[in-house]
């Protein structure tokens, strides 16, 4: 779900800080198992990313996706993220437009800073198992794909499904994205931008 999605981003107290490990098998339904389809207009990813000095917030939208759940119980899932989405709601203008631009990598000389959306319009999660309320699954940002796993809130409402993640936090260099990383660039304390993207999910499907 992932996903993702980020960012120039956040935190110092890391919540829900994933573990990002090598990829594993995606998860499979069972013939029993209903598709729920995930509705673009009502999902969104909100994200949160830091330097020493300020924090700033977004959103990304997800294209599309499924979800197969058999009863209440997900089994299997794949939820496309559109990385040409990606907005600042932190700033106005000029200054939020600039942020947008530099994080899609639409900026000439700064392409390959942050997502490259040109080259990597889309990134995408597809589930690999759901244990408890942990949600685990292969997230691909450009082309790096690793496993990670968050907490999860499923609820049904008729035909709608409704999965919200708590907010949790990856590492943006387990995917290679290193600008302005202090651990992999020689910059200034206050100056770096943090490694860690805050994200949050919020999807709707239906039947």
């Amino acid at each position: 779900m992932a996903a993702v999605v980020a960012f120039t981003v956040a935190c110092k107290d890391a919540k829900n800080e994933v573990d990002a490990t090598a990829a594993e098998d995606e998860a499979t339904a069972t013939e029993a198992a209903v598709t729920y389809t995930v509705d673009a207009d009502a999902s969104t990813i909100s994200w949160v990313g830091s330097k020493p000095t300020e924090d700033h917030t977004g959103t990304i939208d997800l294209q599309g996706g499924l979800v197969k759940v058999n009863g209440e119980t997900i089994e299997s899932g794949e939820f496309t993220i559109d990385m040409g989405s990606i907005e600042v709601t932190d700033l106005e203008g000029e200054a939020a437009q600039n942020l947008k631009a530099h994080l899609e990598g639409t900026v000439d000389g700064k392409q390959t800073d942050f997502f490259n959306v040109p080259k990597y319009p889309t990134a995408k999660f597809v589930v690999t198992g759901l244990n408890d309320n942990m949600l685990e699954g292969n997230l691909t940002l450009k082309d790096v794909t690793k496993n990670v796993s968050f907490p999860v809130m499923v609820s049904y409402d008729g035909d709608k499904m409704m999965l919200k993640s708590e907010e949790f936090t990856i590492d943006r260099t387990d995917w290679g994205i290193q600008y302005g990383s202090a651990n992999f660039t020689d910059i200034v304390a206050d100056k770096a931008i943090s490694d860690n993207i805050k994200l949050t999910l919020d999807v709707v499907a239906t039947k």
